[in-house]
C-alpha cells in the first residue's frame, strides 16, 4: 500500500491503470482492489479522470484534486464509457485446453503394470476408462470396463492387461476447438487432452462438458431473467421522458424505451446516490412511482449494479467459468425480482 507522500506525489500525473494496481499490489480490478483504491485516493482528496474503475484497462488516467472531478461531473455532457451492448458475442475461441478437467493432470498405468492394478484403481477412484501411457507421451491404449469385458468373452485369452486395451483411444490437442472436439466426446464418451509438449495433462468426459455448459449457461440465463424482470417492473412505473434522462443525447439512442436501456442506464434510473443533481432528482421520482416501500433502495442499487459488472463479465465469454459467489449474487437478485414482480 502506497504512502499518503506518494499517492500525493501523483497529483496532477497521468497514469496507466495497470500501473495504479500494480501500487496497491493488485493485477485487476476486483470489487476489493477498487474500493481499496478508491478510499485510498479519497483519503487524501485525489481522484481519477476518467475512473480507474471504469474505464479501459489499457487506458491511462489523470490523478486530480476530487473537488475536480465534482464539478466535471455537474457540468460535463460527456456520454459515461458504454459498458458492453446487449447480445455481445464471444470474443474468443474457446479450447479444449480451457475445460478445467483437461489440466486436472491424468492418472495412468504403464504398459507393464498387472492388470488388477488396472480394475482395482477403477473400482477405487470410480474410473470408467484407465490410459496405459508409457513414459509421459507414447499412448498405449485404454482400459475400459467393456474392454474388460469383452476380454473375458474371448476364450483362450490370457488375463493380461495388454489383452484388455483398447486402441482407438480419442486424443484431442489442448488447442483444439472445443466445439470441434465434441462429437468426438459425445461418441466415446471421454477424451485425452495432449499438451502441445506431448504431455498428456487431463481427461475430459461428458460429465465435465455437461458441467462446463451448466457453468457457462446459468448465469447468462439468469441474467436475462433479472432484465426481463426489471424491464416488466420499470416500463410500467417510470415515465418515458425519464427514461429518456439516462439514455446517451444522441438523438437515435433517446427512445424513451425501457427495452433500449443497458444496465448502467438502470442503475442511473434509480440511484439516489449519484453525483448529477438532475438525475438524481429523476431518480428519486422514479423510485417513488416503483411504490416499492419494503424495499431497501440503496441495498437495491447496489445489488443492481453488482449485476451490471457481473453481466459485463459473462459477456466477454471468458474461458474460466464464473465464479461461485458471483453466481450467488445473481440467484440473490433473481429472487428479489421475483417477489417484486
Amino acid at each position: 500500500m502506497p504512502s499518503d507522500d506518494n499517492l500525493m506525489a501523483l497529483k496532477g500525473t497521468k497514469i496507466p491503470v495497470r500501473d495504479l494496481l500494480a501500487l496497491f499490489g493488485a493485477r485487476r480490478r476486483d470489487d476489493q482492489s477498487v474500493l481499496a483504491i478508491s478510499q485510498a485516493l479519497k483519503d487524501v482528496g485525489l481522484s481519477t479522470v476518467p475512473s480507474f474503475a471504469t474505464c479501459g484497462h489499457g487506458s491511462s488516467v489523470h490523478v486530480v484534486a476530487l473537488e475536480t472531478v465534482a464539478s466535471v461531473d455537474e457540468g460535463s455532457d460527456e456520454e459515461p464509457e458504454e459498458e458492453s451492448a446487449p447480445g455481445l458475442l464471444p470474443q474468443h475461441p474457446l479450447r479444449i485446453g480451457d475445460i478445467a478437467a483437461a489440466r486436472a493432470g491424468i492418472e495412468s498405468l504403464p504398459p507393464t503394470a498387472q492388470l488388477s492394478e488396472a480394475t482395482h484403481l477403477m473400482r477405487t477412484k470410480d474410473y470408467s476408462q484407465l490410459p496405459v501411457i508409457d513414459g509421459t507421451t507414447t499412448l498405449c491404449g485404454a482400459v475400459t470396463w467393456g474392454s474388460v469385458a469383452r476380454m473375458y468373452e474371448k476364450p483362450g485369452v490370457d488375463r493380461v492387461l495388454a489383452n484388455a486395451l483398447v486402441d482407438d483411444v480419442p486424443v484431442a490437442e489442448e488447442h483444439q476447438n472445443f466445439f470441434a472436439v465434441l462429437p468426438l466426446v459425445s461418441e466415446k464418451g471421454y477424451v485425452l487432452v495432449r499438451r502441445n509438449d506431448g504431455r498428456f495433462s487431463g481427461i475430459v468426459t461428458s460429465a465435465d462438458i455437461t458441467e462446463r455448459f451448466d457453468a457457462t449457461a446459468r448465469p447468462f440465463f439468469m441474467v436475462g431473467e433479472i432484465e426481463f424482470l426489471l424491464r416488466k417492473c420499470l416500463g410500467a412505473a417510470i415515465d418515458p421522458e425519464a427514461i429518456k434522462a439516462v439514455q446517451p443525447k444522441k438523438a437515435e439512442r433517446q427512445t424513451g424505451k425501457i427495452s433500449d436501456l443497458m444496465f448502467g442506464e438502470y442503475v442511473t434510473l434509480l440511484d439516489g446516490q449519484q453525483t448529477k443533481d438532475a438525475l438524481r432528482a429523476k431518480a428519486d421520482q422514479n423510485w417513488q412511482a416503483l411504490g416499492w416501500t419494503m424495499v431497501n433502495r440503496v441495498q437495491f442499487v447496489y445489488q443492481l449494479d453488482q449485476v451490471r459488472k457481473i453481466r459485463n463479465k459473462i459477456a466477454h465469454f471468458a474461458p474460466e467459468p464464473l465464479e461461485q459467489r458471483f453466481l450467488d449474487e445473481l440467484g440473490q437478485f433473481v429472487r428479489i425480482m421475483r417477489q417484486l414482480v
